[in-house]
């Protein structure tokens, strides 16, 4: 059960540029959130969601994390930049329709920046994986 179905109250992005739609999961340890691919999407290309939209897709299942602790601070949701994407693995693209399901798990949190696992299932199978080193301005 989700535990936000409008996600831009956690999220410092906008449309058309939101890789996220309910976030599902947020604690200590990580988030999780989910996402059907529509096919006006500014990221699908051909009737898939291309290599930057499952990057972006992870980078905002983090943001809506962040931003859901500030939420339940009464904090401002700040804004997050990647610093570093590293062992991506893209096992195949989303089509339009599909349901992505995102996790993350913090690796490491130091001051401003955090070091998180990332992955992206349909149906229980990873499609893509990675890496990412993100910082949070303020």
């Amino acid at each position: 059960m989700s535990i936000a179905k409008d996600i831009l109250p956690y999220i410092p992005q906008r449309p058309p540029f939101v890789m996220v739609q309910t976030l599902e999961r947020s604690d200590d340890s990580g988030a999780a959130t989910q996402f059907t691919v529509m096919e006006d999407n500014i990221l699908v290309a051909d009737g898939y969601l291309k290599e930057p939209g499952l990057v972006e897709n992870i980078a905002q299942t983090a943001a809506a994390r962040i931003g859901y602790i500030c939420k339940q601070e009464n904090k401002p949701v700040p804004v997050g930049f990647i610093g570093a994407v590293q062992q991506l693995k893209i096992n195949r693209l989303p089509a339009v329709g599909e349901m992505l399901e995102t996790s993350i798990h913090i690796k490491n949190q130091v001051f401003n920046a955090t070091i998180v696992d990332g992955a992206i299932t349909i149906n229980g199978d990873v499609i893509a994986s990675c890496e990412m080193r993100i910082f949070v301005a303020g």
